[in-house]
């Protein structure tokens, strides 16, 4: 395992886990290289190595944990509006930012893979605490998170490949930097990558590239579907197209049969799936189900995001 950091605490690893932490502890000393590795055994990228799966989980731990901290500070933040919380999260952000975290080395395509998703669930986080940060504070996370931004488009931009579900989710942490700080550029990237989705979409709403995954063709159905869901929010669209890819997903997860016998797989059972909750507040409908935190996605679902676009009428409450 090649991360760089330096310290990392007992306390960090609390306050990153419990939701009613009062004090702010220390963020895990910022991780600079990423070391993360594949751990599928099969074609189709559906099968699991459990080792192999363990040893990837224990190396990215610290980066997940400061995550998942930065998220659930923020969105008690957002609930509560106690300036604790908010520069709590702000603290940790600075922290990372001043030292160029994950800047570093990438060992692998999985470690590209750690670095957008966290950076898009940073960002989501940081627009619940923005308008509590002070100057200095602003133009260095944001700094840093244009930076990273910047790194992941060029990766997106010359990795050959798939256009699939990881290109959605490259889509998101670029369109969320855009988002908090203002740069069209990023927004611009960002909608181009919605729009290559919006084109791989089947007339029956299916993805072909997540048709391809087996026995968890389902389960990266939802998963593609989550940072497009958000994507068409932050940029306010309404497309026809991704309410094909939405119905058809949710329909699959209610009865996957015909799923099943397209992909030739039994499919795996799909839980939480955010997607529908980030889909139905966008639309103005009712919410499809409790939400859960999501730190990839900001934290707190049951609290719009900042960034979100909700119907004119539900503004003032924030309520699908």
């Amino acid at each position: 395992m090649k991360i760089v950091y330096l310290v990392y605490t007992v306390s960090a690893l609390a306050v990153a886990s419990s939701s009613y932490a009062t004090t702010c502890q220390p963020a895990p000393a910022a991780v600079i290289d990423i070391d993360a590795n594949s751990y599928y055994n099969d074609a189709n990228h559906s099968v699991i190595d459990p080792a192999r799966r363990a040893k990837n989980i224990a190396s990215t731990e610290p980066v997940e944990q400061f995550l998942s901290g930065v998220a659930r500070n923020a969105s008690r933040y957002q609930a509560s509006g106690k300036p604790a919380d908010a520069a709590c999260a702000l603290n940790w952000l600075e922290g990372w930012a001043g030292q160029q975290a994950m800047l570093g080395k990438m060992s692998s395509e999985q470690a590209y893979f750690v670095r957008k998703w966290t950076l898009g669930g940073l960002a989501l986080s940081y627009a619940r605490v923005q308008p509590a940060a002070t100057s200095a504070q602003k133009k260095s996370i944001e700094a840093w998170l244009s930076t990273l931004a910047d790194a992941t488009l060029t990766h997106a931009d010359t990795r050959k490949g798939k256009r699939n579900n990881h290109y959605y989710w490259e889509g998101l942490a670029v369109t969320v930097v855009g988002a908090v700080t203002g740069d069209q550029r990023f927004l611009k990237w960002g909608h181009g990558v919605f729009d290559n989705a919006m084109a791989q979409v089947a007339p029956d709403g299916a993805l072909p590239a997540e048709m391809a995954r087996g026995a968890k063709a389902l389960h990266y159905h939802a998963f593609a579907a989550a940072p497009l869901t958000m994507m068409a929010s932050i940029l306010d669209l309404q497309s026809p197209t991704l309410d094909r890819l939405v119905k058809f997903t949710l329909a699959a997860a209610r009865d996957p049969s015909a799923m099943q016998q397209a992909t030739g797989f039994r499919q795996e059972e799909v839980g939480d799936m955010p997607f529908a909750v980030i889909y139905a507040r966008h639309m103005g409908q009712p919410a499809a189900a409790p939400a859960k935190f999501q730190a990839r996605l900001g934290g707190d679902l049951t609290l719009p995001n900042p960034l979100e676009h909700l119907p004119s009428s539900n503004k003032a409450t924030g309520q699908p």
